[in-house]
């Protein structure tokens, strides 16, 4: 399968990777000129749960170099769907399909605004607990499951050849008939762990571990899953706690993407995460005090680190 990653940061330098050296011919698009330039002198390098391994892929700045592809995954920030999927109408052939995976809400909806409804395959992974090392080199901590599933109504062949292209790369997939459900299920680890973790600087496990830390995260679970219950979303657990202390077992060592971006100062996607549970509560007549809260703590965080930046 001819396959184009749009943002190479650690999950897209994942999906790539693997993707590659499982004889897929993948290109990689990106805005970053030291991580295009790194995959361009030394290969994509990928370590963690996978193994180790170093791909030699097409690496560029410019979609309108690869042309045409039959699989198109949009792994940027839930920020930047908008720009990536824009840039990606030079990728589009009569029967190309659109992967974005992101996390939180509403990057799906954007991509299908700007590419096409019809094109639109819906993705969701976790318990990767992925990372940059250094430009060009990618790290993750688990390869627990990609979630797959089409923009509207059951499993078609063209979402199960796609699950078996990820598949013979060494993901796990499961291909879902309810989108709602696996985009769902997802945010509920999401809000537990990305924001608490940027707030405290800490990784998953020790927000696991530490009783206070622990009692908010758990609170943002119940109140995202409060919401998805009154959004008659069918989920499959009952218990959101043990859920999310399930989750966060498997990749304990590793920190959200999202705290790893405060960590870094770059902007987050906290409007996406636990800030987007607070205007859907209200829409069922609910409060999510705990995601209210450590949304807005985030926003200070990069207020914070805008101001350092502009001071240096």
């Amino acid at each position: 399968m001819k396959i184009a990653v749009v943002g190479v940061g650690a999950m897209g330098s994942v999906y790539a990777a693997l993707l590659a050296d499982a004889g897929n011919d993948v290109s990689v698009i990106d805005a970053s000129l030291d991580q295009v330039s790194a995959i361009r002198q030394r290969g994509l390098r990928v370590e963690g749960a996978s193994g180790d391994r170093v791909v030699r892929l097409h690496a560029t700045h410019d979609a309108r170099e690869v042309g045409a592809v039959d699989l198109i995954v949009i792994a940027t920030k839930a920020m930047h769907v908008r720009t990536a999927a824009e840039s990606a109408h030079a990728l589009l052939g009569p029967d190309t399909v659109v992967l974005p995976i992101q996390n939180g809400l509403g990057s799906i909806e954007t991509a299908a605004a700007v590419l096409g409804s019809e094109r639109i395959v819906v993705g969701v992974a976790g318990g990767f607990g992925a990372s940059i090392v250094a430009p060009g080199h990618a790290h993750h901590h688990g390869l627990e499951l990609v979630r797959l599933g089409e923009l509207a109504g059951p499993a078609t062949p063209r979402l199960e050849r796609i699950a078996e292209t990820w598949r013979a790369a060494g993901f796990t997939v499961a291909t879902f008939d309810d989108i709602d459900r696996l985009v769902w299920e997802k945010l509920i680890c999401n809000v537990a762990f990305s924001g608490p973790c940027a707030v405290l600087d800490a990784t998953i496990g020790e927000v696991l571990e530490n009783e206070h830390a622990w009692s908010v995260s758990k609170a943002c679970a119940v109140e995202a899953y409060d919401v998805a219950v009154a959004g008659e979303i069918a989920l499959g657990f009952d218990d959101p706690v043990a859920y999310v202390a399930s989750f966060a077992k498997a990749i304990a060592g590793a920190r959200p993407s999202l705290a790893l971006d405060i960590r870094a100062g770059r902007p987050s996607e906290i409007d996406a995460i636990n800030g987007a549970i607070p205007p859907r509560a209200k829409e069922h007549g609910l409060d999510a005090p705990c995601n209210e809260t450590i949304a807005a703590l985030v926003r200070a965080l990069e207020v914070r680190n805008a101001y350092t930046a502009s001071r240096a």
